[in-house]
């Protein structure tokens, strides 16, 4: 009974109307295809405009997160039909060994310590560390010469993408922005990397999904989150559908340098907003 109160304080704390809720999932399309974190937008967002964000129980404020996240995966397997059918025209044991690997990582940080981050990471002060963080990775492993691409991945590479997909729990980091990380520091050419880092993601972002959707089953949602909810969830999907050309920024011969500029921005934003 407690928990499910949780909930319905959620609503009230942060004052999440629909429209907020719509807002911040027509960001989550874009910030999720980019690698500059979604999950640091959708808590800035509110903490820069004072909603009272960091008021909210942590368990739904993640679980209102993955939802938005859920809608993006619906549209990226919409609007990414013909690369999906064709990855899985040429799927292949190295193939599921790889995507099995790279899940087994992020499954076993989840499950063991995602609460924990919920509670002690959420915070402008993190999520900004976390920007920073990935964008100096970013840059140093875009400096890696591009020697690999398709049919190069093998079991060591399925590791390092999920052990990159489980520092992403940290708000800030970006799975994104890690599983590229990771894939360039392992020399695969920029197109390759991000190809990569959209593969492996998927499976991940369903598990999540299904995780949080049995707790929150559990626990019980008030009428006012799952309203927040509906309304993030369309427009998350609406915006990821729209948004689908931005995949091709990161692609071929972009640098991530771009990327990394904006995520020091916006930590930067954050320091001089706590500063005050």
């Amino acid at each position: 009974m407690q928990e499910a109160r949780g909930c319905a304080d959620f609503a009230d704390a942060t004052d999440l109307s629909s429209a907020r809720a719509a807002l911040l999932g027509a960001v989550q399309g874009p910030a999720e295809l980019l690698p500059v974190s979604s999950s640091a937008h959708l808590s800035l967002i509110p903490w820069l405009r004072g909603w009272g964000w960091q008021a909210a129980d942590p368990e739904a404020r993640k679980s209102f997160e993955v939802a938005l996240h859920a809608g993006t995966a619906a549209a990226l397997v919409i609007g990414q039909r013909r690369m999906i059918a064709a990855e899985l025209s040429r799927f292949d044991a190295r193939r599921a060994s790889l995507v099995a690997l790279s899940f087994v990582p992020p499954a076993i940080a989840g499950y063991a310590l995602e609460r924990q981050i919920e509670r002690r990471l959420g915070g402008p002060r993190s999520i900004a560390a976390g920007l920073v963080a990935g964008a100096l990775a970013m840059v140093a492993a875009d400096a890696r010469p591009q020697e690999r691409g398709p049919g190069d991945a093998g079991a060591a590479d399925g590791l390092a993408l999920g052990f990159a997909q489980a520092t992403a729990l940290v708000p800030g980091v970006s799975r994104n922005g890690a599983t590229l990380t990771a894939a360039r520091l392992r020399r695969f050419t920029r197109e390759h990397a991000n190809l990569l880092s959209r593969t492996v993601a998927l499976p991940v972002i369903v598990g999540a999904t299904a995780l949080k959707g049995r707790r929150l089953r559990r626990r019980g949602v008030s009428p006012t989150l799952r309203r927040a909810m509906a309304a993030g969830v369309a427009s998350s999907f609406v915006s990821t559908l729209a948004s689908q050309r931005l995949i091709s920024l990161v692609e071929r011969d972009r640098a991530l340098w771009p990327y990394a500029a904006y995520r020091i921005a916006l930590a930067a934003v954050v320091a001089v907003r706590m500063s005050r």
